[in-house]
């Protein structure tokens, strides 16, 4: 461990508990209490946070199958391969939808259960041009649904050749500012931060998978980010919405700042003074126990709850750690 994170081993050890913080007294040590969490957060702790060996993360990541959160999704799967009966919707429980939360929780991109249902997403949706719709209304392909769909092909369907051909498509459909803007097609020339980190996020996903062309396209996604210092308009300097300065898990297809980071923390982005704001607006909200609530949830149907609103959140305290620990790595002078 290192910066930030050692100094909360140290400053959290079983040798030295706090007496309690403002939110509920808890006293377990920062690094304990997310290992007492979901296989979900285990794994990724000790890969993200502890750098445990690889043994031990592996063995752990192939628990999000067979135990807690993962485990529970993937019982909800139809005889079909489908979620909740659709494709897209019903949000949130759809087929789209509940693989973007096993993507996020880490299931092994081997898993049949994932594959099938991703097959399902792309034999359906993708169309020739390499957008991804589900519905005849847009034939040219949604933006946000075309990065999701990438994302989930990049992880369980790695070697469909397909996932080159959607790459050129969001090259095709990148607006002059650098992002992306699923309204594109009615007539938007201003890109929009939900749909670009959707379509960021899909693109790193299938650059780790092999696929060429994406670092010019996120490089210049991400100065669109940067231009707007994630959650700001680029002219006025105003808050865009305050919904982006309040951390959900799963974020959907929703942005928000802790988002925004986390992505460009898994890509290993170069440091830029314009996050010097969001990092300092996701550091106000650590609390003095030291862990992140979760602030939000976005509504609709689910089939569980994995954390409740307003409490310390073992997934937001993990992706807000490990985003401060590329921070301290990345920014001069720390």
């Amino acid at each position: 461990m290192g910066g930030l994170v050692e100094r909360i081993a140290g400053q959290w050890s079983l040798a030295g508990r706090t007496t309690g913080d403002q939110n509920g007294g808890m006293d377990e040590p920062i690094i304990d209490w997310l290992l007492a969490g979901d296989p979900a957060i285990r794994w990724q702790v000790r890969n993200d946070l502890i750098d445990a060996s690889p043994n031990s993360v592996g063995a752990t990541r192939e628990l999000v199958a067979t135990e807690g959160w993962g485990a529970r999704f993937l019982a909800e799967q139809d005889a079909d391969d489908r979620w909740g009966g659709g494709l897209y919707s019903p949000k949130w429980i759809s087929t789209t939808y509940t693989l973007l939360s096993l993507e996020r929780l880490g299931l092994a991109d081997s898993n049949p259960a994932a594959a099938a249902g991703t097959r399902l997403l792309v034999d359906a949706g993708l169309a020739d041009h390499g957008g991804v719709t589900f519905w005849p209304s847009r034939p040219e392909g949604e933006g946000c649904v075309t990065g999701m769909v990438l994302k989930l092909m990049a992880r369980f369907l790695p070697d469909d050749p397909a996932r080159d051909r959607i790459v050129d498509h969001l090259a095709a459909r990148q607006l002059p500012d650098g992002g992306w803007n699923c309204q594109d097609v009615n007539g938007a020339t201003h890109s929009s931060l939900h749909t670009t980190i959707t379509v960021l996020e899909g693109l790193a996903a299938a650059r780790r998978a092999g696929s060429g062309g994406c670092d010019g396209l996120m490089a210049n996604g991400n100065e669109f980010m940067f231009d707007h210092h994630l959650y700001r308009s680029h002219t006025t300097g105003e808050v865009i919405s305050p919904a982006m300065t309040r951390f959900s898990f799963p974020p959907r297809w929703w942005f928000d700042v802790l988002r925004g980071l986390d992505y460009l923390q898994s890509v290993d982005a170069e440091y830029d003074e314009r996050l010097e704001d969001p990092i300092a607006l996701m550091r106000r909200k650590r609390t003095k126990g030291g862990r992140w609530k979760l602030q939000n949830r976005h509504s609709g149907l689910t089939y569980f709850a994995m954390e409740d609103v307003g409490k310390p959140s073992r997934m937001n305290t993990l992706r807000a750690l490990r985003v401060e620990r590329w921070w301290e790595r990345t920014a001069p002078g720390r």
